[in-house]
């Protein structure tokens, strides 16, 4: 863990059967996904209309970036409008952001040597992350932890203090498509690598939800076989999908919701309304499944 990565080491106060029966406290794991994780703007929707908040939220990815505006204050309604706003605003730079680096793609997929990533984390941040997420872990008013990759260690970086937006940045930093992001003179990638569903990491919560993006690898034409760069982001779905399932064998978040949507490439954040309306269903599960547990444990 890099010094970056230390917990506040803040014990939570205690509390009693009844608190807990009543009003649980309630930690969320938001996970990776790419352009899926939009999904997890209609989890938090979820929350707000039975009148919950979380207690504390970790998040990889796409996950740390829709974790960080609730945690800094937005309301779920705010950060779908401020998501949609800016990308319907600023697809057309993201696309030029891509354009731009036509070359590199082009000898990626003719598999010939490449010196960098194709774009830096920290540039795609910008695009699609709420303007009110502050620049620093301190100025949040919910805890939350953020799940990178340590890339020379080979083992999970958990940041809760410190520069904000740049542990965001690490978190989201595909192999192969962004380049690393260096935090305290060591390289940083997707926390997806690591801890995809950091459901894990909540530890002290009564409650446990975790919201699970990393959707299969989009299922193909048989017979056609995928381009290079479908297939090395597919593999890292493939990588993240087997680490979820592994942990949930071992242990289980009492709220499991598979999103399900599978059929979007993690990098279609354009389509944010398709991808919104694909995961109307699994909203509408998790507010069964919260209304049929909380109920249970006020009997």
């Amino acid at each position: 863990m890099t010094d970056a990565a230390k917990t506040s080491g803040k014990t939570p106060a205690l509390r009693s059967l009844t608190d807990i029966a009543t009003s649980p406290s309630i930690g969320l794991a938001l996970g990776g996904g790419g352009a899926r994780g939009l999904a997890h703007i209609l989890m938090l929707e979820a929350l707000q209309e039975l009148g919950l908040k979380p207690s504390l939220i970790a998040g990889t990815s796409i996950g740390g970036v829709f974790g960080a505006a609730y945690a800094a204050g937005l309301n779920p309604q705010d950060i779908r409008a401020q998501s949609e706003e800016i990308l319907g605003a600023r697809f057309d730079l993201l696309r030029q952001l891509f354009a731009a680096r036509s070359d590199p793609v082009s000898k990626l997929l003719n598999l010939l040597p490449v010196r960098g990533a194709l774009l830096k984390a920290e540039a795609l941040l910008e695009l699609v992350m709420p303007t009110a997420i502050p620049d620093d872990f301190a100025s949040l008013e919910l805890p939350l932890t953020i799940v990178a990759t340590d890339y020379y260690a080979q083992q999970p970086a958990i940041f809760t203090s410190g520069p904000l937006r740049t542990a965001i940045a690490a978190s989201m930093a595909l192999p192969a498509i962004f380049s690393p992001v260096m935090i305290n003179d060591r390289a940083h990638m997707d926390g997806g690598l690591v801890n995809p569903l950091p459901f894990d990491l909540l530890e002290g919560c009564d409650l446990t939800i975790a919201i699970d993006v990393t959707g299969s690898s989009r299922a193909g034409r048989a017979g056609k076989p995928p381009s290079a760069l479908s297939a090395l982001v597919a593999s890292s779905q493939i990588f993240q999908n087997s680490i979820v399932r592994e942990k949930l064998r071992a242990t289980r978040p009492d709220i499991y919701i598979d999103v399900g949507v599978n059929q979007f490439h993690v990098l279609e954040f354009h389509k944010y309304a398709a991808i919104l309306r694909a995961a109307e269903p699994a909203k509408d599960k998790l507010k069964r499944q919260l209304d049929k547990l909380l109920c249970g444990r006020r009997l």
